[in-house]
């Protein structure tokens, strides 16, 4: 078991769950916390994670670091997903074991689940089917990565569990326009359409002064931020379907999504690491014909078992940020899977329920977007 003084070393810990995860364990007076930044730790860098470890001796590693993104990222760098995911994963499960890790966490992806799977995912619908082609190679690089996790376990008693969390929104998301995922990229969409259907260009800059755009128009790569001319200012939003009078966002609007709080999730995952054993996460009473225990699915969903359409969580969002225009569908652009709702009842059987429903998530994350801006604007001035 750990305790107070253990030490654990939180991968990706300025991430945002990984960030979450850090205060979780503060406030319950875990103090002694290990983490690197990408520049002062590379972790596709195997060398220099093999040193770490020589150095640090942790005690307990959350593996939240990874190489992640939306639909169009995962759609035009393929190779970096599964190349990166699978080198970072290699890195640090691999040095876990061989400097003698007691305890190692290993956060995933619902998105590990076939395209077609029963609804909702149980962990045990894991390599049923296919996978939902846009994300493929992330999704493959997460499951290695939980066969990891069991593998160790079962061939050389290890303790590393991993938990597949759902869509996770929350502090120090990111909020860009190409590579984030969908609520957060959907509120910062929206709340610039707002300010410039209010004609309110402070803000509009205030935004994009912390948060440069760039965009490739005919060719030429087009970088707006607080000193640009309203002019490219609009042209390069009105690409990324931000206009005075409405937003246009990707697809449909109609597949359904789950959404988490992330420090609800650095919640759940702290309360997995301090209270849950592998032997608790199957049965091993399950035999196959041959009669060999076949441990496999070990890993935990983590999420609210409530789901929304896209479409729905947009007009939320509209309606939190007062955008008086109109919300529009460019129907060419892909859905992606159309619905992957978690099975929660593992970890409700482990001990460990959500509180913050979606309004009142909605309405903090945006809460907290503004502040950062009016925070670094005035530290900008």
């Amino acid at each position: 078991m750990l305790d107070k003084n253990s030490k654990i070393y939180i991968a990706g810990h300025h991430g945002l769950v990984g960030s979450a995860i850090w205060n979780n364990l503060k406030a319950r007076g875990y103090n002694n916390l290990v983490g690197r930044s990408h520049k002062e730790l590379d972790l596709l860098d195997g060398a220099a994670v093999k040193q770490f470890f020589d150095q640090e001796k942790p005690d307990a590693v959350v593996l939240a670091a990874a190489h992640v993104g939306g639909i169009m990222a995962n759609l035009q760098y393929r190779a970096d997903f599964i190349y990166q995911n699978l080198q970072i994963q290699q890195n640090v499960i691999g040095e876990s074991w061989k400097h003698g890790v007691k305890k190692l966490l290993f956060l995933g992806s619902t998105c590990i689940y076939p395209r077609e799977a029963p609804q909702p995912m149980r962990e045990d619908c894991l390599l049923t089917s296919a996978l939902e082609y846009t994300n493929e190679p992330y999704a493959i690089a997460k499951i290695a990565g939980l066969k990891m996790c069991e593998s160790f376990n079962l061939q050389y008693g290890t303790n590393y569990i991993a938990v597949m969390p759902t869509n996770l929104y929350g502090p120090n998301d990111n909020f860009h326009l190409e590579n984030s995922h969908v609520l957060p990229a959907m509120i910062r969409k929206i709340h610039l359409a707002k300010c410039l259907n209010e004609g309110n260009w402070e803000a509009v800059r205030k935004d994009i002064g912390l948060r440069p755009v760039s965009k490739v128009i005919d060719g030429v790569k087009v970088v707006v931020d607080d000193k640009s001319a309203e002019a490219d200012i609009l042209k390069v939003l009105s690409y990324y379907g931000i206009t005075p009078e409405a937003v246009t966002l990707w697809g449909t609007g109609s597949p359904l999504r789950e959404f988490l709080w992330s420090e609800e999730m650095a919640d759940a995952s702290v309360h997995v690491l301090l209270n849950v054993d592998f032997k608790d996460t199957y049965n091993a009473n399950i035999k196959n014909a041959d009669g060999i225990a076949e441990i496999r699915n070990c890993h935990i969903n983590v999420g609210t078992g409530k789901e929304l359409s896209t479409r729905e969580c947009a007009e939320k969002i509209m309606a939190e940020i007062g955008f008086k225009g109109e919300l529009r569908w460019d129907k060419s652009k892909p859905d992606g899977t159309l619905r992957k709702l978690t099975d929660v009842s593992k970890l409700h059987s482990l001990g460990w329920h959500h509180k913050i429903e979606i309004d009142e998530g909605i309405h903090r994350l945006y809460q907290w977007y503004l502040q950062g801006i009016c925070i670094n604007h005035q530290h900008n001035d």
